[in-house]
This record gives C-alpha cells, sequence and structure tokens, in this order.
C-alpha cells in the first residue's frame, strides 16, 4: 500500500471556513481555520481581509509563494498544491495524485471572487504592501530550518523502515517484530508494480530534503537510502523477480525455513502461526504467478536445477500430520499454553498441513514438473537470457557494490588461486608430500580428517567457536552482546545446502544467533576447513558483525539491518585469518583448511565469471574446482550449482576482505607506532554495514582523523 506523504514546507490555503491539517516540524496540528497567529498558518478566508465568500463554485489555485498569489487568484478551473498529510480538509474538494510525482492535486471549491477583492488585486500599492509582508514568510516556509529538516529526515527514515516490514512480514518476524505473524508477504504480479511505485515516491520524498548543514552521519543515512531505492527500481525494471524458484533458495524453501524464526511462546502465535499455514496456498499461487510471467519473458533457470526443486517440493508434501516439517512446532508446547488450547492447536494446524498445506506444494510440483522445469534453459549462465550481459552486470554492481567489470574479476581470481596455492604447497611439503595434487588426495583417506558421525562436525565447530571468543577482546574493543547457538541444517535441504550458514538472531536477544551446520552425508564430508569455517559463521565473523550492527542505536534501523553482500561476506572471511593473530591454526592441517577456505572465495571469483560471462559449462566449472580445490564433493557438487543459481553472490566475499585488507595495511601504514588493531576494528564495525566504496571512505577519513588528532598532542607537548 501506498503511505501518504508528509512534506515539511506546506502552505495549504483554505478557501472556506473549515478545518486544515498541517504538518508541522514537530508533528501533526489541526487548527480552526483562522485561529492562528502566524501569517502563514492564517487562511487567506479569515481575519479583516474578506476576500472570499462562500457562493457560486469557482476554482482557484492554493499555492506559495504568495508572489504568484495575484496570478493564482485571477486564473480560474486551476488546480492547486496540496503538500500535507492528510490534505487540506476541504469540503466538497477532490484530491487526485499526478502520474510519477509525490505531489496531491487538490481542486478547490465552494468560492467565489468577489468584486471588492478584484478592486483590491488591482490596487498597486496594496500588491506591493502584501508583498513587502508576506514575502519574507514565504522565504521561511520554502526554507525550513536545519533542526526541521533534520527531524524531518529522521521522520522519514522512521516511516519508510516501517513501510518495509510491513510489506515483508519475514522481515519483521527475523528481526522480533512479530506484528505481522499471521501473514506472508504479497508475492503477486500486481504487487510488484505497487511496490515500484511506493519506492518511485519514497525517492522523491527522500530527495527532495536539503541536507545542506547537516551532520556527516544524517547525510549519509539520506545517500545510503537513495542509493537502495534506485537500486531497487532498476532490479523491478530489469524483472530480476521473475525467477524466485532456485534449489537452494528458492521461495519454496524459505518458508519451510521460516520456522527456524518463528517465535512459539503463547497461544497468540501459534494462532498467528496457523493462520500463516492457511495463507500459504495463496502465496504459492502467487509465486506461480510470477514463474509464469517469467516463462512468457523467458526469463528462467536451467533446467536442470529445475528439476531439482521437483523433488524438493515433494518431499516438502509427503510426510503427512505429526511427520510434515511444518508440524515441528507440535512437538513441545510451552507451559503458557494451556492443555485446551493445545489440542484445540494440535487438531487446527494438523488439518491445515494436511488439507490446505500439502495440496498446495502438490501443486506447485506438478506446475514445476510438467510446465515450467522443461522449459529451463539449456545453458549454465545468465548471459543466455534475454539482456543477459545486463543482468550479470547488474548482479555484480549489486552485490559487490563496486562497478568492477566481469574480465577484471575474472583475472584478479586467477592470480589470487595462483597466490594461495604458493601458501599452501608449503604447508603440504612440511607434511611431506611433493605437490598439492598429491596432498589433496589423501586429505579423502586421513582417517583424522573424516567425521564419524553428524554429532562430531556439530561438536568441531561448538569447540572453535568456544576457543575464540575469551580472545575477542584481544582485538576488538566492541563485542557480540548475544550468544551463539549452533544447529544442524533441516533434514528436507541438506543435499543442497552449503556446509555452513548463519541466521541472525533478534536485537533483543530473545532469539539467539544460529550458525546452521549441514552433517549430511557426513561419510564424504571433512572437518579440515571446520576451525576457519566456525570463525567466519560464528566469531569474530557473521555473529560478531551483525549483532553489534543491531545494538549501533545511534543509526537508523536501516542501516543497523543493511546487509550489503560484499561488506558482510567480505568481514566474514577477512574474520577468518584472526584466528592467527590471537594464535590459533597450531595444526598444519587446520591452517591448510583455514588456506583452502581462502582459495575457495578465489576459485568463485573465476567460476561465477566463468559461468556466466564466458560462457562456460558445469562440466568445466567442476573440473576447475577439482583442480584448485580440496572441497569435499558434496560441496563441490552444491556450490558449483549455487554459483549458476545466484549470479555474482559468490564475488563479494573475496573482493570485500581484499577491501579490508587493503585498509588495515593502509591504517598500520600511515598510523604506525599509533596503530591499534582494536580500534581499526572498532571503525570498521561501528558504522554498520556499508558499500565498499562508503567504507572506504569512512576508514580513511578516521586514519586522518587520528593523524591530525596525534601531529595536535606531539605539537602541544613541544
Amino acid at each position: 500500500m501506498i503511505l501518504r506523504e508528509a512534506y515539511r514546507r506546506l502552505a495549504v490555503l483554505s478557501f472556506s471556513a473549515t478545518q486544515c491539517a498541517r504538518r508541522s516540524s514537530t508533528g501533526d496540528e489541526v487548527r480552526k481555520a483562522g485561529s492562528s497567529t502566524h501569517p502563514l498558518e492564517s487562511p487567506i478566508g479569515s481575519g479583516n481581509m474578506g476576500w472570499l465568500t462562500p457562493g457560486k463554485i469557482r476554482t482557484v489555485t492554493a499555492e506559495f509563494p504568495f508572489e504568484r498569489m495575484a496570478a493564482a487568484i485571477r486564473s480560474a478551473d486551476r488546480i492547486g498544491t496540496c503538500r500535507s498529510i492528510p490534505p487540506c480538509r476541504i469540503k466538497a474538494g477532490q484530491c487526485t495524485r499526478r502520474a510519477n510525482s509525490n505531489v496531491r492535486l487538490c481542486r478547490i471549491h465552494d468560492a467565489r471572487i468577489s468584486l471588492g477583492m478584484r478592486m483590491r488585486i488591482g490596487s498597486l500599492a496594496f500588491m506591493i504592501m502584501a508583498g513587502a509582508l508576506l514575502a519574507p514568510l514565504a522565504l521561511s516556509a520554502d526554507h525550513p530550518t536545519l533542526e526541521a529538516r533534520r527531524k524531518s529526515l529522521n521522520r522519514l527514515l522512521a516511516d519508510e523502515w516501517e513501510y518495509e516490514v510491513r510489506e515483508s512480514p519475514e522481515l519483521a518476524t527475523l528481526l522480533g517484530d512479530y506484528r505481522y505473524n499471521d501473514r506472508w508477504s504479497d508475492f503477486s504480479l500486481a504487487h510488484v508494480q505497487e511496490q515500484k511505485d511506493d519506492l518511485a515516491h519514497w525517492v522523491a520524498r527522500f530527495a527532495a530534503i536539503d541536507t545542506t548543514g547537516f551532520p556527516e552521519q544524517e547525510k549519509l543515512n539520506q545517500v545510503l537510502m537513495l542509493r537502495n531505492l534506485k537500486e531497487r527500481i532498476e532490479a523491478i525494471n530489469l524483472k530480476t523477480f521473475e525467477m524466485p524458484i532456485d534449489q537452494q533458495d528458492g521461495a519454496h524453501l524459505q518458508f519451510a525455513e521460516a520456522l527456524t524464526i518463528i517465535p512459539f511462546n503463547t497461544t497468540r502465535q501459534y494462532e498467528d502461526y496457523l493462520a500463516r499455514l492457511r495463507a500459504l496456498p495463496r502465496a504459492l499461487d502467487q509465486i506461480t504467478g510470477i514463474l509464469q510471467q517469467g516463462l512468457k519473458d523467458k526469463l528462467i533457470p536451467p533446467r536442470y536445477l529445475l528439476e531439482k526443486t521437483v523433488k524438493q517440493c515433494d518431499d516438502i508434501a509427503a510426510p503427512a500430520g505429526d511427520a510434515n516439517t511444518f508440524a515441528q512446532p507440535l512437538t513441545h508446547f510451552p507451559e503458557a499454553v494451556s492443555e485446551a488450547d493445545r489440542k484445540r492447536l494440535r487438531a487446527a494446524i494438523i488439518a491445515a498441513i494436511d488439507q490446505e498445506l500439502r495440496p498446495a506444494y502438490r501443486k506447485l510440483s506438478r506446475f514445476l514438473a510438467q510446465d515450467y522445469a522443461p522449459k529451463g534453459r539449456a545453458q549454465e549462465g545468465i548471459w543466455s537470457l534475454p539482456n543477459g550481459d545486463a543482468l550479470y552486470r547488474f548482479d555484480i554492481r549489486q552485490q559487490t557494490t563496486t562497478s568492477m567489470d566481469p574480465e577484471t574479476i575474472h583475472q584478479l581470481g586467477l592470480r589470487e588461486v595462483e597466490r594461495i596455492e604458493a601458501e599452501q604447497l608449503i604447508i603440504a611439503k612440511k607434511l611431506g608430500f611433493s605437490d598439492l595434487k598429491s596432498f589433496r588426495a589423501s586429505l579423502a583417506t586421513n582417517p583424522k580428517l573424516i567425521p564419524t558421525s553428524r554429532e562430531q562436525i556439530l561438536e568441531t565447530y561448538l569447540r572453535y567457536i568456544a576457543q575464540m571468543s575469551p580472545q575477542l577482546p584481544k582485538l576488538f574493543g566492541l563485542l557480540p552482546p548475544t550468544q551463539l547457538d549452533v544447529k544442524p541444517v533441516e533434514e528436507f535441504r541438506e543435499k543442497d545446502a552449503p556446509s555452513a550458514e548463519y541466521i541472525p538472531g533478534t536485537p533483543d536477544g530473545s532469539r539467539r544467533g544460529t550458525v546452521m551446520v549441514n552433517t549430511g552425508d557426513h561419510q564424504h564430508r571433512s572437518l579440515v576447513a571446520c576451525e576457519s569455517t566456525a570463525y567466519h559463521e560464528g566469531v569474530p565473523g557473521h555473529h560478531m558483525q551483525i549483532s553489534i550492527a543491531q545494538t549501533l542505536t545511534a543509526l537508523p534501523t536501516f542501516r543497523q539491518q543493511a546487509g550489503y553482500n560484499a561488506y558482510v561476506e567480505g568481514w566474514a572471511l577477512y574474520s577468518e585469518s584472526l584466528g592467527k593473530d590471537v594464535g590459533f591454526y597450531q595444526d598444519a592441517y587446520s591452517d591448510f583448511g583455514r588456506l583452502s577456505d581462502e582459495l575457495l572465495r578465489a576459485v568463485r571469483l573465476v567460476l561465477d565469471t566463468g559461468v556466466h560471462y564466458k560462457h562456460w559449462t558445469r562440466a568445466q566449472m567442476v573440473d576447475y574446482f577439482h583442480a584448485h580445490s580440496a572441497e569435499d564433493e558434496p560441496d563441490v557438487q552444491s556450490e558449483t550449482d549455487r554459483y549458476i543459481a545466484a549470479p555474482a553472490q559468490a564475488l563479494g566475499y573475496k573482493l570485500g576482505q581484499l577491501d579490508i585488507l587493503r585498509l588495515r595495511q593502509l591504517a598500520q601504514k600511515e598510523l604506525g607506532p599509533r596503530y591499534d588493531i582494536r580500534s581499526f576494528h572498532d571503525e570498521v564495525l561501528n558504522g554498520g554495514a556499508l558499500p565498499l566504496d562508503v567504507l572506504d571512505q569512512r576508514v580513511t577519513s578516521w586514519i586522518a582523523e587520528q593523524k591530525a588528532a596525534s601531529n595536535s598532542q606531539s605539537g602541544s607537548a613541544k
């Protein structure tokens, strides 16, 4: 739903004795016409002026500045602008919205131009006097104070965030805002266009705010918001939303994954969940409508990946009753739910699963199998889609926050692969191997590195996270405020899930952040990279960065929850190396695993650009993986398919890490003995996630400030 606009600079004229609502710089006030003592707030029809009297309907312009008043009054049947929320409550008036505009247009009736008024307008002396008196006031209305403009921006940021959580109930749930827990987002095609219109209106409203004189962080709030909004409009124009189904993060999987973030502590929360279950068939039908539009526009994922989604839908739909994944909340009711409510809710939820949800998933599966997957594209790369090159370059810009071209990224990946493999070879030779190929082959048969059970994989992650946590004060002033859980990936998706991933907790800590570890097919997995991955997903990686960002109350909420891929994943990859700074990775195999994880991110630069830019096939990708990776076979297969399904997402890790490393080296060089790693890390973290170019500006400014402060102290000492 489009939010109605709230503009600061409003000068609404009421041409009858009705009430006019006006938004001031500090809030909404409703004043009776003629009751204000401020000339700008007094309607023309009040006081001693007596210009207009009720009578025959005429339409005049109601618009500031006052210099235009004479021309406005002379022109009949014109449309005037009304910039308030709600618009001036003009009895018998009507408002429409001009296309592609935030301005409400109000035809103002109930007025008649009197003879006396015409005579006054004809008086040159009167106009000179009126202009002299009113011009400064008009100037004031057009140029609100600095404080008023700052409050307006903050209010607009808060309003826009409310719009976001209302539009995305899943996001609200993830962040612990449970007001919309009884519904899903509107996934319909019609709503996509509504969202596009909404975004355009938000752009106009934010762009209208003059930030001259604002503190730098508040200026940045506007810049980042506009950047985000415009990018989302561009994504809609490119129709990136028309492929919502894939084997790893498809919408059909995300509904089931939502169970990990939905609260089940009260009867009301179970009622909300029941409402969501009953609404799920409609949501799946809406997604089918999106897929059908994608077919028309020839925007379709690869056929072989879509065939995987058919089985995924079948696997979700097959178990009945309590055995279904959506029945998990019924395994344990909290004490707050009465026995009578438990019985009632259990029956209703099971009925919703068996009678509504499972048939809806089977319906989606049939559509995918019969009408969608057979028409999937034959080529793996996005280049084969209409406008594929433009789509990939947009994906790169969105996922990396850089303007790097695919060829530059590909060549960078090749260089990084060569550099990291040289470091790995040193370790291999220390362990008695002459080359990397023979050493990597040995990893698959080394019993020390092969897990004997699912539980061993979880215990390994827990152990490494536990050993890192007490070392954090050596590296940071800012510390994670909330605890961390480690859980296995759900069985219904473990075949196509990555080796590990992080799900953020709520800002208040009521739901902990969670590292989800893939323990499936454990006998074919390896423990060699568990240490570095634990640091990446847990601390000092994702959990630390995201949980700290959620506590930065000086920032608006959209920045606390920002998720710029290159920053978030770049930080997590950078964090893997911090174990070296506190004396970890003493085991040579574990240190090789650290390099293997970094190598994986370099390989991604090659493979992602290879398939989507250089037209590589999947077989070429797998061959390169085998030649330049120690990844276990389940990960090789799922990672390859991941890069094909999500163009450019995998590029953010290495590009972000390299940028943070470059800034760290710059700080060490410029600050010399004054460099403090804790201060550097805090500066990177305490602005929330940022685009890489903005992060660069932030850190280089901090370095300059540190140098200036040091020079000032040195001067004082002399």
